[in-house]
């Protein structure tokens, strides 16, 4: 029998695209060339077309496949419920498998997934060099004799903490006063290398909130930016791991402070199926658990004009519309107030800022115009490569904010307590 491709397979997904175009003005690419190819029917359109067997898998498609985002803010606009996330995956593994994609940044990007990012140990040894580069003031020089585009890379790399405030944290921490139940926390590859402030932000908020926390030791890279390059292997194998360090049974959830670790973490069922839908079912956002279960109201007054910007795989894949907002205005004296783009891409998408870097800055420009007419003290997001674009961002631009994911905010409302 003959293997099907996974183009052939998402061949009936694709005819729930009626072509109403109401996807047009979510698309963060269509709206910067105008071009039809750039919009999700477009591309929906040319995987249809090789699906079918009418078009070959040219260059087109796997140009607009990878210049696409995968924001999925198309399918939060889509009124006839579009899979495109998951039509995209399959098509970018379908251009990996047969080699369409080339060059020095394609190679870079695979060999980072399979080597750095999925290695706890070659991960942090490389962070480790990083915050050796940046205490000694290499990359300084680096900017001056590096070509252009490395050296605009450059200015994306996030600033290292100190190895003590990279170290892993403790596997049980228990909650604070009444207890109400017991979580288990995901930490993600990049955020106890970069954010580890904020992994432990979000600890001690679920501890002052009542709940024991307990984090596995053996848990690995959640496997979103490999699905996302077109390495579902890989992915899934990672998965596999994943489920097999958490004992989701003795918890009430797996809380996720990364946006687009909690999108993959739900869509853990859709990759394995039965073997992963437990582990889907059981994982949270952390705002969107804080919502859920009540929260303890915080005690310090934190007066800030606050912007709340949307990561994407949080309000369009995990659908997670109004619970941040909820939990932000349980701060006292924060006065949140709203932006016209908040819940478009800001161009990070993962390493999309690294392989596409002109039209992420593009993305990103109308994002910061957007935030520069709030005028906020503070910009709030819950994603790591979103805290990066945006810091960059905003550091670059004509007006000045500081950049929190939310619960440093609520951690700082609630540490007199603690």
């Amino acid at each position: 029998m003959r293997e099907v491709s996974p183009l052939e397979s998402i061949y009936s997904d694709t005819l729930d695209c009626v072509h109403c175009g109401l996807c047009l003005t979510s698309c963060p690419t269509y709206r910067e060339n105008g071009r039809e190819t750039s919009s999700p029917r477009g591309r929906v359109s040319l995987m249809r077309g090789v699906a079918e067997g009418k078009i070959d898998l040219s260059s087109t498609l796997t140009e607009e496949a990878f210049l696409c985002l995968g924001c999925r803010a198309c399918e939060t606009a889509c009124p006839s419920g579009v899979k495109y996330g998951k039509m995209l995956e399959h098509t970018r593994m379908e251009i990996e498998m047969r080699g369409y994609r080339k060059g020095l940044a394609a190679w870079v990007e695979r060999f980072a997934l399979r080597y750095v990012i999925a290695s706890r140990r070659v991960l942090s040894t490389l962070v480790s060099v990083l915050r050796l580069i940046q205490v000694f003031r290499i990359d300084d020089i680096c900017a001056f004799i590096l070509p252009k585009k490395l050296a605009s890379a450059q200015t994306l790399a996030p600033s290292v903490p100190a190895k003590a405030l990279r170290k892993r944290l403790p596997f049980s921490n228990p909650a604070y006063g009444k207890k109400r139940g017991r979580v288990a926390f995901f930490e993600g590859c990049i955020m106890p290398e970069i954010f580890g402030s904020i992994n432990r932000a979000t600890v001690e908020v679920l501890r002052y909130n009542g709940f024991d926390v307990v984090i596995p030791s053996q848990q690995v890279c959640c496997g979103a930016l490999h699905a996302h390059s077109g390495n579902t292997e890989m992915a899934h194998n990672l998965a596999k791991r994943n489920i097999d360090s958490f004992d989701y049974s003795s918890v009430d959830a797996i809380i996720s402070n990364s946006a687009g670790c909690g999108a993959a973490m739900k869509e853990y069922s859709l990759w394995l199926g039965e073997q992963g839908s437990q582990f889907s079912s059981a994982t949270r956002d952390i705002l969107e658990f804080l919502d859920e279960v009540g929260l303890r109201k915080p005690d310090e007054t934190i007066s800030a004009k606050v912007c709340y910007d949307d990561p994407c795989h949080l309000v369009h894949a995990q659908r997670v519309f109004e619970a941040p907002s909820r939990v932000l205005e349980s701060i006292p004296g924060l006065e949140l107030v709203l932006h016209k783009d908040a819940t478009r891409c800001c161009g990070a998408a993962g390493i999309y800022n690294l392989t596409q870097p002109e039209m992420s800055h593009k993305v990103l420009k109308e994002k910061l115009n957007s935030l520069r007419k709030a005028n906020p003290d503070i910009v709030l997001t819950g994603n790591p490569g979103c805290l990066m674009q945006l810091r960059t961002g905003i550091a670059g631009s004509s007006f000045h904010a500081e950049v929190l994911h939310p619960v440093e905010l609520l951690y700082k409302a609630y540490k007199p307590s603690v």
